[in-house]
């Protein structure tokens, strides 16, 4: 099994600006590490990660529940909207992917999103 890992401390970069309040906005930086080792940056508005977050809750857990849900939906996307006959393989990868959302959230992807096929 491959992992990929998504990184969290203080920011490695810090930038600065301007919100359409005029207050200054910071960012910060989350690292992700692709198996091969490979890895990217994601700047977000400092805050953001906190307004998704329960009380107490690690902001690197919620980043990486935002990438499950993300990769979940686009899935689900792929497989179920897209125009012709779903192959076989992006349905396993599919499966799999809805099958790692409702073991992350403990609910199903077609109950989180309300509908099912």
């Amino acid at each position: 099994m491959s992992h990929t890992r998504v990184t969290f401390g203080l920011p490695a970069h810090l930038y600065h600006s301007q919100s359409p309040n005029g207050a200054m906005v910071d960012t910060e930086t989350y690292t992700v590490e692709a198996p091969n080792g490979e890895t990217d940056e994601v700047d977000l508005p400092a805050g953001l990660v906190d307004l998704l977050a329960e009380e107490g809750e690690n902001p690197s857990h919620v980043v990486t529940d935002v990438i499950v849900q993300a990769f979940a939906q686009q899935a689900h996307v792929i497989a179920h909207h897209s125009e012709g006959e779903t192959p076989p393989d992006i349905a396993d990868i599919e499966a799999k992917a809805a099958e790692l959302f409702e073991e992350r959230f403990g609910q199903s992807l077609e109950e989180a999103m309300g509908h099912s096929h």
